[in-house]
């Protein structure tokens, strides 16, 4: 038997084996309803923790291996620190950002040329912003992601085209895992979904070429998550 041959006859007796549905992992059998299936994949998702502090240091754990860097404040003024030495230290000379609680509270002392995503703008001029700055919807322990939408985050280029993501949140806004966050989707925009949703895992990347691992590829080379 040829090399060809042997392959062919992996395949045919691998496809007489019937695959397991999506998610029964080991003796979990998903009941037949959405529902119920929604709630039980808790039962095979990751473990993240039982109170908050682990959750959050699950969070600052995955994020840090994902190469994002995760800045934990106590009070809005830190925060606004941060955001002055991140100009200062990257030479920021123009920045974009959205409308928003956060951004409205934060952003000012910047001291520099806005460039507003939820107005109208030219593409050109977002992609010569050295940062965007977004609020988002959650952020996610199990994964270490970020969740947001185009309204949560100025529209769907702002945190994509800048070289550097800087997201601003909340410590009530850390949840615990995917199934919350489709929770979370579900009750805030059950009667009008946004038209983008994402969940940011990292800088963008790719490893495509001899497996070495590139940032920036896709999207921001920088993804800073400052929260208080």
């Amino acid at each position: 038997m040829t090399e060809r041959e042997k392959i062919l006859a992996r395949i045919r007796s691998a496809l007489k084996t019937p695959a397991p549905k999506p998610g029964a992992h080991g003796e979990i059998h998903l009941p037949a309803t959405e529902q119920i299936r929604a709630s039980t994949a808790k039962q095979w998702l990751p473990l993240v923790g039982e109170n908050f502090d682990e959750r959050l240091a699950l969070f600052a754990k995955n994020a840090a291996e994902l190469k994002a860097d995760f800045q934990l404040f106590n009070s809005a003024e830190e925060v606004r620190a941060a955001l002055l030495r991140l100009r200062d230290a990257e030479n920021w000379q123009r920045v974009a950002g959205h409308s928003g609680g956060l951004m409205d509270a934060l952003c000012p002392p910047l001291n520099l040329p806005l460039l507003r995503t939820d107005q109208a703008y030219d593409v050109n001029d977002l992609e010569a912003c050295d940062a965007g700055i977004s609020e988002c919807d959650a952020l996610i322990a199990q994964t270490g992601s970020v969740l947001v939408t185009n309204r949560s985050a100025g529209g769907r280029a702002l945190s994509v085209l800048p070289p550097h993501h800087v997201v601003l949140a909340r410590r009530d806004q850390l949840i615990a895992d995917l199934p919350s966050a489709f929770e979370l989707l579900q009750q805030k925009y059950a009667a009008n979904y946004p038209s983008m949703i994402s969940f940011i895992t990292g800088p963008s990347r790719t490893g495509d070429i001899e497996r070495i691992l590139v940032l920036g590829a896709h999207g921001p080379k920088k993804l800073t998550i400052l929260c208080f």
